[in-house]
């Protein structure tokens, strides 16, 4: 059975898993509204599915066509977009936002005040600190080009970024990498190395003792 507060939204259709939580002025299953000029997808969208035991907490969005894993925390006055895909044991800070089209694996964990944007993809165990900036348009909403090359960042397995880090369109964070804080990173970071500064540069090796796998 799951647990619906009386000042909760729950829209038709949504699939609610055993004891999920959805909490005071949240909403599950929200259909989008978009500008004309939105480059997101307009065809019908399937259901919202929040896996068992997740909490949706006080004031968080979660739109139609997602789907949540189990044990999930959806932090207060976070938003999941439409065609989301979360798994098992993430938290979503509060006040996060995970844009549309995006893929966040088990384990992660994202805090208060990221922006994760559209047509990203993290994978497992991966960390993202607070105030992190990802950023999925070169072009900044100039030129038909730019429909074509859309694309957020790829946070390999085990990755951490800092808070304040900005990440620029289509880079990807290898394995394990540690990305410092307020780094901009605009080109890929190699796997299990230490990038600071403006623009980000490799510092040195992640510490053996570090690694998921130590």
């Amino acid at each position: 059975m799951a647990e619906i507060h009386p000042s909760a939204i729950v829209y038709p259709g949504t699939v609610l898993g055993d004891g999920v939580k959805v909490l005071e002025g949240a909403v599950v299953g929200k259909q989008p509204s978009l500008s004309p000029r939105s480059t997101a997808k307009r065809e019908p969208l399937p259901p919202t599915v929040i896996g068992d035991g997740t909490i949706v907490s006080t004031g968080a969005i979660v739109f139609a066509g997602s789907t949540i894993g189990a044990r999930v925390i959806l932090g207060d006055q976070s938003c999941v977009r439409e065609r989301v895909t979360v798994g098992d044991d993430v938290v979503i800070g509060r006040g996060s936002l995970v844009e549309n089209d995006t893929t966040i694996g088990s384990m992660t964990k994202i805090q208060a005040e990221a922006y994760i944007t559209a047509y990203s993809t993290l994978e497992e165990n991966v960390f993202i600190a607070p105030c992190v900036v990802t950023t999925n348009d070169n072009f900044m909403g100039r030129t038909e080009r730019r429909h074509e090359l859309i694309k957020g960042p790829t946070i390999r397995r085990g990755a951490r970024v800092g808070g304040g880090a900005i990440l620029c369109p289509a880079i990807e964070i290898g394995e394990e990498a540690f990305v410092g804080a307020g780094a901009v990173v605009t080109k890929n970071v190699p796997p299990r190395k230490v990038v600071v500064g403006n623009p980000a540069r490799v510092l040195r090796d992640v510490p053996a003792d570090e690694l998921l796998d130590a």
